[in-house]
């Protein structure tokens, strides 16, 4: 695995954009602390054909065997970059849209449009986004509808799945559309 910040580590595979594959969808991580869930976001990014961006500090060595353990064998697939600190990573990606992710963010994520390039960024498992990054990105904090009582928050690994495959159907298929008929339901007879 590619551990060089300004290196980013191909797939083994050839996609483009609208084959389901690849999405152009970027998930950067800002000072990441549970190797499990980077490894688990890793694992998603590949399925996804998604970049990866860790953001230092990171609260573990990218040798440790939890994260290789949740990322399992995806892990040399990945597309991932390190980054020293937030301009660096703008500096070096040149984002085109940015959504920064947290319990507290001013829109639904439904309410999102996502383009390819787009950046889904999330903050550390306890602290969340940074407060530098608030302050400066406050208009663009988007948070994952939690319609259940009693719910805090979602794990990270979870949120970035949730935003993510939304994200990846924005830009894979927009435009299609999907007639099933009801669960259960034969195609002779109608709904109720």
């Amino acid at each position: 695995m590619g551990t060089d910040r300004r290196t980013v580590q191909e797939p083994s595979r050839e996609a483009s954009v609208g084959d389901g594959n690849i999405t152009e969808l970027h998930v950067a991580l800002v000072a990441p602390l549970i190797p499990q869930n980077t490894g688990a976001i890793g694992r998603l990014c590949v399925a996804l054909g998604a970049y990866l961006h860790l953001i230092e500090p990171l609260g573990f060595r990218l040798t440790d065997r939890r994260l290789k353990r949740a990322g399992l064998d995806y892990w040399p697939h990945l597309r991932i970059m390190r980054h020293a600190t937030w301009e660096e990573f703008l500096r070096s990606v040149h984002p085109s849209d940015l959504f920064f992710f947290s319990v507290r963010g001013h829109r639904s994520l439904f309410e999102c449009r996502f383009m390819p390039g787009s950046v889904l960024v999330f903050g550390n498992e306890v602290e969340g986004l940074p407060q530098s990054l608030w302050s400066r990105y406050d208009e663009r904090t988007v948070r994952i509808p939690m319609p259940g009582q009693g719910s805090r928050s979602l794990n990270l690994a979870m949120a970035v799945a949730v935003a993510a495959y939304e994200a990846h159907r924005q830009l894979t298929v927009q435009g299609s559309s999907c007639h099933a008929e009801p669960f259960g339901a034969s195609p002779e007879q109608s709904p109720p």
